[in-house]
């Protein structure tokens, strides 16, 4: 089996039954990054890994720091799943913001690496673009839910503040690989 068909396997094994909701945007973000994966000009089964798994951490038999772009990660890497697809998870979707804001910053950049690539950027896309239910979205409105399910004050909110401009550009970059190179 490789890393992308055990990756399914194993989201669904975590999240399926215990966060319902979660799998249902996970499946729906690992079904876009399909679809953008020609935009990368890589390896394209490393972005769909990445997507099927970029929620792990929070599946409660994994939870540790509750961080979960941290925990998963970790969780991946004794897992044995390739090195960048932990990276991947462990910064996608702006997540140096919530490491901030969590005081985690430093344990994620010792343990981590992140990368600015067309497959980051998909990633992101794919995640900020598909909302709690699987739902397509635009970015401001996944945003707009984010904050309005958290509320103002909460440390998501505060952390997506800060994080917008960075997310906003990782979106444009990837609508325009996605304009330049049509499926």
């Amino acid at each position: 089996m490789n890393d992308l068909e055990r990756a399914a396997l194993v989201a669904q094994a975590h999240l399926a039954d215990a966060l319902p909701r979660r799998w249902r945007h996970v499946q729906a973000v690992a079904s876009k990054a399909r679809e953008l994966s020609h935009v990368t000009g890589e390896d394209p089964e490393i972005l769909v890994t990445a997507a099927w798994l970029h929620d792990i951490g929070y599946a409660p038999a994994l939870v540790d720091t509750g961080f979960h772009s941290l925990d998963g990660a970790r969780w991946l890497v004794r897992e044995h799943f390739p090195l960048r697809v932990a990276n991947l998870v462990a910064y996608h979707s702006c997540a140096i913001y919530e490491a901030e804001e969590r005081g985690l910053s430093q344990e994620l950049s010792a343990e981590f690496s992140p990368e600015t690539s067309p497959t980051s950027d998909a990633l992101w896309f794919a995640d900020m673009t598909t909302g709690p239910d699987g739902q397509n979205m635009t970015a401001e409105d996944r945003l707009t839910e984010i904050r309005d399910r958290y509320g103002p004050n909460h440390l998501v909110t505060r952390f997506w503040r800060r994080a917008e401009p960075m997310l906003m550009d990782a979106i444009q970059r990837t609508e325009a690989r996605m304009a330049s190179q049509p499926m």
